[in-house]
């Protein structure tokens, strides 16, 4: 792993839950004197009871005894981000903070517009104190960091930068090998310029270290740059590529999730899923048969078994 700031802490998941990131201060955000932490992201709710016990050795092991977690930062509302607040919450008594473009839609609990009821996926009903802005600059771990706008993968989505420590909290802006699925694009809005504009503004950062949503923190961020524009250029030329991604990426999370189940019941369950029915449109089929693409692609490439008429998560 490339050297981080002694302040922060990566807690590295997997592909159902995110990657959070622990900072400490000697304050918490409103100045106060103490020892305090602050999260960024929290999972998803499957693994809500893991990413507190995690959090909460994370902070013990730092020490003084008396440091308290006192925010929860969310880089954007997809479910394997934030499916962890309200355990987080509840756990340690934090405020919790999300995008200002999605404030309301949290408020009124909004779960097509949040995007849970889209994707067929879970969250756990929180509530959020209040919002993060674009061009604003947060204190973390005793130094500043930039809130970057990076629409693409979710058009609210934000990520972090510390010109100080040169660190990046890209979220799913950026990975070591690629980036997140570029859901606007799946509902007829444009995404894929975003995502470009995205991936040329974080190009212009002083940045050493990338954590990503998802994978272990990298170095040599330009190469990653160069492989996501790559990939980024074939979606382009072949938008049903993106809808074909989201697919696949969505049906294994379906089996991340319920780690076992048969075809029909899945079927079933997302029938009325808008991103699944509109990537199946793009890909020219019917949600069945798009969910069946899936099925097979996985089980070829070792993500998935069949048991009988069970659809059995595999890691590959």
């Amino acid at each position: 792993m490339p050297p981080l700031p002694p302040t922060l802490h990566v807690i590295e998941r997997d592909w159902l839950s995110c990657n959070q990131v622990v900072f400490f201060d000697d304050c918490d955000d409103d100045g106060n004197p103490g020892p305090c932490a602050t999260l960024v992201d929290s999972g998803y709710v499957k693994h809500a009871d893991t990413t507190v016990a995690l959090v909460r050795r994370v902070i013990e092991r730092r020490g003084p005894p008396q440091r308290r977690l006192t925010r929860l930062l969310n880089t954007h509302l997809h479910s394997d981000h934030c499916g962890g607040n309200a355990a987080i919450a509840k756990a340690f008594g934090c405020p919790v903070f999300v995008p200002a473009a999605e404030l309301e839609a949290v408020r009124r609990w909004d779960e097509e517009a949040l995007t849970f009821a889209g994707t067929g996926q879970r969250c756990a009903h929180f509530a959020a104190e209040g919002g993060l802005h674009p061009g604003e600059t947060l204190r973390l771990g005793g130094a500043g960091w930039d809130v970057h706008a990076a629409p693409g993968h979710d058009p609210h989505s934000l990520i972090l930068h510390c010109p100080e420590h040169r660190v990046l909290i890209s979220a799913d802006a950026l990975w070591e090998n690629g980036f997140g699925v570029i859901f606007p694009e799946l509902d007829g809005e444009s995404g894929f310029a975003e995502q470009q504009a995205v991936l040329e503004l974080i190009g212009t950062l002083e940045v050493d270290t990338v954590i990503p949503g998802h994978g272990r923190p990298f170095g040599d961020p330009d190469a990653a740059i160069e492989r996501a524009m790559r990939r980024l250029d074939a979606m382009r030329s072949d938008p049903a590529r993106n809808a074909r991604n989201a697919i696949r990426v969505l049906v294994k999370f379906l089996l991340l999730d319920r780690e076992r189940v048969e075809f029909e019941t899945m079927a079933h369950d997302v029938r009325n899923a808008s991103v699944l029915r509109n990537s199946a449109r793009l890909m020219g089929m019917e949600l069945r048969d798009a969910l069946r693409w899936g099925v097979d692609e996985l089980e070829r490439q070792g993500q998935l078994a069949r048991e009988g008429g069970w659809l059995v998560n595999r890691d590959p």
